[in-house]
């Protein structure tokens, strides 16, 4: 059987996506590879395809548990022979497993890094033939990754203990090319094939938000989403318990995970979220890596997480089915200052490490907590800066996050420039330096006790910007930071101070200006489900279905069939198997499974919905009817409509349409009218 036969066959699918066929390749005729793509970008095929087509056993190696079970439910489901060996099994089970393995009865077997090392596990591996031996969440191998774990360094030590050595291949969502090359270094990897597909995620909606009141701007965002789900990320497992405890009290339903929680509970209230009986998990880090909850609309980080790497890999946890989601940041200084907290506290809790290294990786840690802090804070596309990060070249311009979309505005700060530098230096003449929020205290001139205790109701500079928002003066206050004009401390308790360059801004009045947003608009409020598939009464009828199912196999919903595969379900329509066979994500034991059922509610409905049978192919014509709703949901891009396209985005429309997306769709990206897309797409020949 060749590789697109196995992925029609096992996974339903008739092409592969970007990368995949490449790394698939390479693996069958015999090199190691390092293949680095986004969450969502189908990493897994990558070896589970190939690994079909081998002649032995592939041992992944995978460092959570709920990854491993996630992954060989799919595989299961989808006919594959797999099996995970980790410390979730009871001995009955375990024994079970290891004689089924030793008897050649697994195509794939998952093992947690701590495994390889135990005589069950030497013993399997030498009476086995092992064809391949693939790296899961391979940064995890390198201290200078966000997830380092020394278990990840045994992995080498496995494979020399082989028989012989097989294909080696690794895989991760993020890599700098630093921890890219220390992925190499340390599993050994033979001059393998390297393909880095690329970062960007264009179907997630990037936005950064400095609210005054976290809680009040999540409870907004969630109750604008409906009934989607999503992921609220928090640093402490303290807010963790306060944010879920408030969104049920508000009537939202969600539940919690951290790592304070029993095993037990832990996993109840992860069931809960994927069997979709809890809409929103609020979690620390140490929920979602393997979590293929693949219908996640929006992840909202409630506070700031330590790097890029940490925030990309948890945000790409939506849209995972490849339909628009938001990836929402609620920054605020205090993040910060609880980061780097976290991080000198992780730097004795490392064990294994010497003192140089531990210094080593405290210093690499403050970098990448500063390099979080520059995008929280940045005035340019997001999206822009979190690709140039991981080395990739960008468009200044992505249309697709809170800063193209809302946008800034230059202003013109110079006399709140000298006011702020004035009033730190007055400030500093009582003796000694404070933090930020003195400084905006005194310059609105606040009445708290502790500023008129130490006489600052006094200072020549008090109340000076009591007409200002305490926001605005932060702004200000850390765009002067960043540009060298005041200093701030890296201690528990950051104190800004006057720097080299303060004096010649007061002296020489030199002009400063800086980018301030404008109103922001979340996506969650103005962009609806306005798909066509999405909105129609088969659509639910067919979810409704995908739930009695899984309930009965005790599997999630997305593990029978993703929302992308019911919405394909509603365009083709397949009324018998061979039709049932040409949606995507259906492979021939998912056919066995389920063509009965489905295409039995699809006959039906079809008979109740006469005139529907002919809608598939009539999305123009639904879309017509809702023209008016559309015009009203970008309404604000009318003034926008008559400016001429230009060549990339004449390139950009050819793309975007011919992969399936709707005029409506593509006017709200490009900030036009309805009318002057399809307009442009007639000129182009891609309608009639």
């Amino acid at each position: 059987m060749d590789k697109l036969s196995v992925l029609k066959e096992y996974f339903g699918h008739k092409a592969f996506r970007s990368g995949q066929e490449e790394l698939i390749d390479h693996i069958l005729s015999g090199q190691d590879v390092l293949g680095i793509m986004p969450t969502g970008a189908g990493k897994s095929l990558c070896y589970q395809v190939p690994a079909l087509m081998l002649k032995g056993v592939t041992i992944v190696i995978s460092p959570l548990i709920s990854l491993m079970k996630d992954q060989v439910s799919a595989l299961v489901s989808a006919g594959v022979s797999a099996a995970c060996i980790n410390s979730s099994l009871t001995a009955e089970e375990y024994a079970d497993t290891m004689q089924k393995a030793f008897h050649g009865d697994y195509k794939l077997i998952y093992a947690a890094p701590e495994r390889l090392d135990t005589q069950e596990m030497l013993r399997l591996a030498s009476a086995i033939e092992i064809s391949m031996v693939t790296v899961d969440e391979a940064h995890c191998v390198s201290q200078w990754g966000q997830d380092f774990r020394p278990s990840y360094l045994h992995i080498t030590e496995f494979i020399e203990r082989l028989p012989y050595r097989p294909v080696v291949s690794a895989f991760t969502a993020t890599a700098t090319s630093e921890v890219k090359e220390d992925i190499i270094r340390i599993l050994r990897l033979n001059e393998p094939f390297s393909l880095t597909t690329g970062f960007d995620r264009k179907n997630l909606y990037f936005s950064v938000m400095q609210p005054s009141n976290k809680y009040d701007a999540l409870r907004k965002l969630i109750a604008g989403y409906g009934s989607k789900c999503g992921i609220v990320y928090c640093l402490s497992r303290k807010k963790v318990e306060e944010v879920c405890d408030k969104l049920n009290e508000d009537g939202f339903s969600a539940t919690r995970y951290h790592a304070g929680l029993s095993d037990s509970e832990r996993r109840r209230n992860q069931d809960d979220f994927i069997y979709d009986r809890r809409r929103i998990m609020v979690a620390t880090n140490a929920f979602g890596m393997g979590i293929d909850k693949s219908d996640v609309s929006f992840v909202i980080h409630y506070n700031m997480p330590k790097n890029i790497e940490s925030y990309y890999q948890e945000a790409g946890r939506a849209g995972r089915d490849g339909e628009p989601a938001e990836c929402v940041l609620l920054y605020s200084g205090a993040d910060v200052r609880t980061n780097n907290f976290m991080i000198e506290k992780s730097r004795e809790e490392n064990t294994d490490l010497s003192d140089e290294e531990k210094d080593i990786m405290l210093e690499r840690d403050r970098q990448r907590l500063k390099e979080m802090t520059f995008y929280s804070t940045t005035t340019g596309c997001l999206r822009e800066f979190m690709l140039n990060y991981f080395g990739e070249k960008s468009k200044n311009y992505c249309g697709n996050c809170s800063c193209c979309v809302n946008g800034f505005e230059k202003v013109d700060i110079t006399i709140d420039a000298q006011k702020i530098v004035s009033c730190v230096y007055r400030i500093k003449q009582k003796g000694r330096d404070y933090g930020k929020g003195m400084i905006v205290d005194v310059l609105r001139g606040s009445k708290n006790e502790r500023l008129l205790s130490l006489g600052f109701d006094k200072l020549s500079t008090y109340g000076i910007m009591s007409d200002v928002s305490p926001k605005r003066i932060r702004a200000e206050l850390d765009h002067l930071i960043a540009m060298d004009y005041l200093h701030i401390t890296d201690d528990d308790y950051p104190m800004v101070s006057l720097a080299p360059a303060s004096a010649g801004l007061l002296r020489d009045k030199i002009p400063i200006s800086m980018n301030l947003p404008k109103e922001q608009t979340p996506l969650g409020k103005k962009r609806a489900d306005d798909r066509f598939y999405a909105e129609s009464p088969l659509f639910a009828e067919l979810r409704a279905l995908r739930g009695k199912l899984a309930a009965e196999a005790h599997v999630p919903a997305y593990i029978v069939f993703s929302d992308a595969a019911l919405r394909d379900m509603c365009r083709i329509l397949p009324t018998d198997r061979a039709k049932f066979l040409t949606v995507s994500g259906v492979g021939r034991s998912k056919a066995d499974k389920y063509s009965d059922e489905f295409c039995g509610l699809i006959r039906e409905y079809i008979r109740s919905h006469p005139d529907e049978e002919k809608a598939p192919a009539g999305e123009v014509s639904y879309l017509e009817k809702q023209l008016d709703s559309v015009r009203e949901h970008i309404a604000v891009s009318r003034s926008t409509a008559p400016k001429p396209w230009t060549e990339d985005e004449e390139e950009m429309l050819r793309k975007e349409f011919s992969e399936g997306m709707t005029a409506a769709d593509i006017a709200v990206r490009h900030k036009r009218t309805k009318l002057a897309v399809n307009s442009r797409l007639k000129k182009l020949g891609l309608i009639s």
